[in-house]
């Protein structure tokens, strides 16, 4: 039998507003997640382009940092083996072979590709690189090996690293004070480079009072045999001991310092190194060292003026 209709069946038939509302909310999550899906495809039909691009640039820096031709010994120093000028004479002594074939000339073109040997040893550029500062006391060497069998700076910081480290610069056997060693030769060459002009500061103790007539000689620059030497900066670290002497230089010279006050006539009792390229021997006792922090490697690989 079929039901009879009414006037309310109008109303009765209708959804409720509730229904309505989800039918709504999900309608609207529908459009929202196809949106989100329509501008992530955009982003990625961009995205894919440059990042081929970027992809094949970074192969292309690759393969050109990798066959980047350098000076052999350069190569050499920045394994972490030794100096680059110490690097210059073991090459010289018929020690290095590059491909198999000994090498005697250290400005000799080499790469990464390249397969280079020391006494018979492979040697890789050094990626751990490694930065101790050393407050270095006398009788000691700065050299990675002494054939006179004398100890070297490198005894004292032996157990510091596994790295093969080095000292930057010379500081000579009677000489104590701060002293970097690193396998980082590119920065061991930035620092002793004479373009790069590091400041050094040096405390000095002379074995009778220096007088004023030298101290003025000295600001103007004293004729030695390799050229004039001059200083940035002389003063007296103690007005009632005038045998007591700062020094800032900026000359690589060897040992320089000495050279300057030994031509005078005075006999340099101590030399210490108080500062090197920013760096101070604070809070490093005499014959100790420590890893420099991220903040100093940073200074010293971003070298300016500010330091000097």
């Amino acid at each position: 039998m079929k039901k009879k209709s009414t006037q309310f069946d109008k109303f009765s038939k209708k959804k409720s507003n509730a229904a309505v509302k989800e039918e709504f909310k999900q309608q609207k999550r529908k459009w929202k997640k196809e949106r989100e899906e329509f501008f992530i495809k955009k982003k990625q039909a961009v995205r894919r382009p440059l990042e081929n691009e970027q992809a094949k640039k970074s192969d292309k820096d690759k393969q050109s940092e990798s066959s980047e031709q350098i000076p052999l010994n350069k190569f050499i120093a920045h394994c972490g083996i030794c100096a680059r000028r110490d690097a210059a004479e073991m090459v010289k002594s018929g020690t290095v072979k590059v491909n198999k074939v000994v090498i005697i000339e250290p400005g000799h073109k080499v790469s990464s590709n390249d397969e280079i040997f020391v006494n018979g040893k492979k040697i890789f550029l050094s990626k751990n690189l490694v930065y101790i500062l050393l407050n270095k006391p006398k009788d000691y060497i700065t050299t990675t090996h002494d054939p006179q069998g004398r100890k070297t700076v490198l005894d004292i910081i032996r157990r510091a690293t596994t790295e093969r480290v080095y000292p930057v610069g010379r500081l000579d056997r009677n000489t104590s004070g701060v002293l970097l060693c690193t396998n980082d030769g590119a920065l061991a060459q930035k620092l002793t480079h004479p373009s790069t002009q590091v400041k050094k500061i040096y405390a000095i103790t002379l074995n009778k009072p220096f007088e004023k007539n030298h101290f003025e000689a000295v600001m103007k620059g004293i004729n030695l045999e390799d050229g004039i030497a001059t200083v940035d900066v002389l003063a007296y670290s103690n007005a009632n001991d005038k045998t007591q002497l700062g020094v800032e230089i900026h000359s690589g010279k060897n040992r320089i310092v000495r050279r300057i006050f030994e031509h005078l006539g005075y006999e340099v009792e101590t030399l210490d190194r108080v500062l090197f390229a920013g760096l101070t021997k604070k809070n490093v006792s005499r014959g100790h060292w420590r890893f420099l922090n991220e903040k100093e490697i940073r200074t010293l690989k971003h070298f300016d003026k500010s330091i000097r």
